[in-house]
């Protein structure tokens, strides 16, 4: 069964710094595209950094601030989070699909594979 497992999420302090993990099952992560998404309460899912092989791509809003990994023996792509601001409160999500064109990295639609999302809420 094909699954991608999101985590790390929870409640942080301004300019914390947690990093998200996504796990995957049932296919190998390093054929696939993989985003991070999230949405914020009210507002359109937005995708916040891609990676495939040998590319990385950042949302202006996170540059700087967000640095997007994958480790290949664990099957699993990270999403280092930093200097968190309160605008950063959202469910984030990961996603993946085997064929995702670097035009298309930002259309939720385009993704085969979803997680289960995961709460980061930035307050003091």
């Amino acid at each position: 069964e094909v699954q991608l497992q999101a985590s790390g999420g929870g409640q942080v302090q301004p300019g914390g710094s947690p990093r998200l993990s996504c796990a995957a099952s049932g296919f190998a992560l390093d054929d696939y595209g993989i985003s991070w998404f999230r949405q914020a309460p009210g507002k359109e899912r937005e995708g916040v950094s891609f990676i495939n092989v040998g590319r990385k791509f950042y949302a202006d809003s996170v540059k700087g601030r967000f640095t997007i990994s994958r480790d290949n023996a664990k099957n699993t792509v990270y999403l280092q989070m930093n200097s968190l601001r309160p605008e950063d409160t959202a469910v984030y999500y990961c996603a993946a699909d085997p064929s995702i064109i670097l035009s298309s990295i930002r259309m939720s639609q385009q993704y085969e594979y979803w997680g289960q999302g995961t709460l980061v809420t930035v307050s003091s």
